[in-house]
């Protein structure tokens, strides 16, 4: 069963597939045209331009990721806090001789803590030496 609707939408389409290069250029009529070309939207002051595409990307700023850096650092505080909590009971260290007793998390933190001075003073030598390097290439 069909409805009119349906028999509408089936004499809408064309019987033939629609051409994919430019139409055909038939005689030129010379009298007026009858279709007008539509004027482009004006924008008021307060709406963005659509035809200009979408907005520009902005670049991350410093200020950007050192709000980054210190989220994620109150994050890495926060975990620690609760490591060192969850281990206060006793732990001997020995070092170089001396002898005292710590909380686990507390000593745990200082190793970690000792590890990252390492790291660090590795690094800033090996920047000092690329520095010096870059400065004998300019001459």
């Amino acid at each position: 069963m069909t409805t009119p609707r349906d028999d509408d939408r089936t004499e809408a389409l064309p019987a033939s597939p629609v051409p994919d290069g430019p139409p055909a250029v038939g005689p030129r009529d010379t009298g007026p045209s009858t279709v007008e070309p539509t004027p482009p939207p004006i924008a008021s002051p307060g709406t963005p331009d659509l035809a200009a595409g979408p907005p520009a990307k902005l670049k991350p700023t410093r200020i950007s990721g050192t709000w980054v850096a210190v989220l994620a650092s109150i994050v890495v505080l926060i975990v620690l806090l609760v490591f060192i909590l969850q281990n206060l009971t006793g732990a001997t260290i020995n070092f170089l001789g001396l002898a005292g007793t710590l909380p686990l998390g507390v000593a745990l933190l200082f190793a970690a803590i000792a590890g990252a001075i390492v790291v660090a003073l590795v690094g800033a030598a090996r920047i000092m030496q690329l520095r010096r390097q870059a400065k004998r290439g300019l001459r």
